[in-house]
């Protein structure tokens, strides 16, 4: 697959993909933590989990490739993708799941297309889609803070929970898990209450869902620090939010009743994971300035008519898979012009 590359003169980048990965990898660090705070240790697992299969599928793809495997498991790809997926599953997914979706995202997604560079769609969604797709149960069962407070997971809890359904002390999965806020929303309004009565549930903070808010301003602060060291650039993460917020301010301000807020939209679910982590992968998105921004709105704007009116509660994964499909187009309308050329 050729891929459209904005003309020469070509200089020389002052990082490494290792480099560049490791730096991503340190970015989710401090949302990871706050995971961790609230929500137990089923999260450090999943990475784990997923960073494992990540290594030994990248190997067994690298060889039956005939490639090189020391230069490209020493570049982190691998890791980055497992790390974002295992991020975005519920944090007591259990273990086959994980290894499913990432061996899934790796080989169908990365290596059939001819490996890092190559793959037009996002590995990580396309494991995450997998799953979703496939377990839709499984994939709703994320964890309640008022639960937690009863029964929160240490490690070994979470260790017994992910492999065998249960933790050391008894509790089962089904006494810590229940709707996401926007699961609550989407079923409260579809049975005509009102936004003010549905977020009279206790599982609502200011913004979105107690806990989820601060793991998303985590996130918000990781993705910050990505654009200061110019890992990523600021285009497809304002276009993101920027698309979400406005199609969903114009909405709220319609109907408050029967619309949340932007800020819940931009605080609840995986909006600031994909603004930041996920839509900025440089592989599959667009490669021109005006490109990524028209590529970051139209991600947001999906994000919020599946949520609005999809059969899904988030729609980060579909959002991102069907704005790969768009980056061949974007790349060739918004081509900047070539020197010497009017």
């Amino acid at each position: 697959m050729a891929f459209i590359l904005q003309s020469a003169p070509y200089v020389h980048a002052p990082t490494s993909v290792a480099q560049v990965m490791r730096y991503v990898l340190y970015a989710l660090l401090p949302a990871i933590s706050v995971y961790v705070w609230f929500f137990g240790w089923g999260v450090v697992v999943n990475i784990l989990i997923a960073s494992l299969t990540a290594l030994w599928v990248e190997s067994l793809m690298l060889w039956l490739r005939a490639c090189p495997l020391r230069p490209f498991l020493q570049d982190n790809s691998a890791l980055v993708m497992a790390w974002l997926l295992a991020f975005a599953l519920p944090p007591f997914t259990v273990w086959w799941m994980t290894v499913l979706g990432v061996a899934f995202g790796l080989i169908f997604a990365k290596h059939v297309y001819g490996g890092l560079g190559n793959n037009p769609f996002n590995p990580a969604m396309v494991g995450y889609a997998l799953l979703l797709i496939s377990f839709p149960a499984d994939m709703s069962r994320w964890p309640s803070v008022y639960a937690l407070t009863e029964h929160y997971p240490t490690l070994a809890d979470s260790f017994s929970i992910i492999f065998y359904g249960q933790s050391i002390s008894g509790f089962t999965v089904d006494a810590i898990t229940g709707a996401t806020p926007l699961d609550s929303m989407r079923i409260g309004l579809g049975q005509l209450h009102p936004v003010s009565e549905v977020k009279n549930n206790p599982l609502f903070g200011l913004f979105g869902a107690k806990g989820w808010e601060w793991v998303s301003f985590s996130v918000l602060l990781g993705g910050c620090w990505l654009m200061y060291k110019k890992i990523i650039g600021w285009q497809i993460s304002l276009g993101v939010l920027g698309g979400l917020f406005t199609l969903a301010s114009v909405f709220f301000f319609i109907s408050p009743e029967h619309y949340p807020s932007p800020l819940f939209h931009l605080f609840s679910g995986a909006s600031m994971l994909c603004a930041f982590f996920i839509a900025t992968d440089p592989v599959s998105a667009a490669t021109s300035n005006q490109g990524r921004f028209i590529y970051g709105v139209g991600i947001g704007c999906l994000i919020y008519i599946i949520r609005t009116w999809g059969g899904y509660p988030d729609g980060v994964a579909f959002a991102v898979l069907l704005m790969n499909m768009t980056v061949p187009a974007l790349d060739y309308l918004t081509r900047p012009t070539v020197f010497g050329e009017k």
